[in-house]
């Protein structure tokens, strides 16, 4: 059967929109408590509101994932507030429509292996010291099909999330003896804001096939609900149509 989450203690990081806000959502209606990060406070803010509407409560605050000392800041007050960090769920993650090897400089190189590298590492090790003192955690990383296979997704982004990947697979293998397990999940195409980013965006009718953010949501939602004996390392969820 499927393990209880009420009262876990859920860091989800990206959770102003898209997968991440999905997440938070999930997570609090099963009865986490939920710490919901992003940078946009007043998405932040929004999220809290719609949730407290509707019977649930969560804890939001505003971080930047690209900064080492931020997400520091956040893990503290997570385990503050809470006491201690059960899940982490790292959702942040951007693009650009500069994506192309001809137009990609060092700065845009920065800013996305900040964001979709760097950030996952940094968050990792905000909550890893308290994970290793219960003896118990679960990362969940949000890469892409981008980071397993080629695609015209741009070199720093491709990258990144296969990094992101790397970085999953060593703190399991490190900390397994820990009781520390990792997921790392490559969705394919999702409907999200991130689509913004693209320098051609999807036609209509592939749209019509793309996945949702529930759908990713509900799908790292049934990996948290897994005993601690069980563990999914990466997990691919993709539109039918691929």
């Amino acid at each position: 059967m499927p393990v209880s989450l009420r009262d876990k203690v859920v860091l989800v990081m990206g959770a102003s929109s898209g997968i991440g806000r999905a997440c938070a959502v999930l997570f609090a209606r099963e009865g986490a408590r939920v710490m919901a990060a992003a940078r946009r406070e007043q998405r932040l803010t929004d999220l809290r509101d719609e949730l407290r509407n509707s019977g649930y409560s969560i804890e939001i605050q505003v971080c930047d994932a690209a900064k080492a000392e931020e997400a520091e800041r956040l893990g503290q007050t997570t385990r503050e507030k809470f006491g201690k960090v059960d899940f982490l769920v790292y959702v942040s993650g951007t693009n650009v429509p500069n994506r192309a090897l001809s137009r990609l400089d060092v700065a845009t190189w920065d800013k996305m292996v900040n964001v979709n590298l760097n950030g996952a590492y940094y968050a990792t090790r905000a909550v890893l010291p308290a994970m290793r003192e219960a003896r118990s955690g679960y990362l969940i990383y949000v890469s892409s099909i981008s980071g397993l296979m080629p695609d015209v997704s741009g070199a720093a982004y491709q990258a990144a999330k296969r990094g992101v990947l790397g970085l999953a697979h060593a703190v399991r293998v490190e900390e397994k003896e820990n009781g520390i397990r990792t997921c790392v999940v490559c969705p394919g195409l999702v409907d999200t804001e991130i689509l913004e980013n693209r320098p051609v965006k999807p036609t209509a009718d592939v749209m019509r096939h793309a996945l949702q953010a529930e759908d990713v949501a509900e799908a790292i939602l049934a990996v948290a609900k897994l005993p601690e004996r069980a563990v999914v390392p990466e997990m691919q969820i993709l539109p039918t149509y691929l």
